[in-house]
């Protein structure tokens, strides 16, 4: 399938949050994937790809 993505990431030495300022584009681009509807993706991936 498709990795998951998560800016919550624990392998970081910092949060990244920090340094992004408030109203910075990151943060609208991240806010409008993390509202994304995941069962489009899986309704539209065939399977299959390597594994995780």
């Amino acid at each position: 399938m498709y990795k998951e993505y998560t800016m919550d990431q624990l392998s970081l030495p910092m949060d990244l949050q920090e340094d992004i300022p408030e109203n910075h584009l990151v943060r609208v681009i991240n806010d409008a994937v993390n509202r994304l509807d995941l069962n489009l993706f899986t309704k539209a991936y065939p399977g299959g790809g390597r594994d995780s």
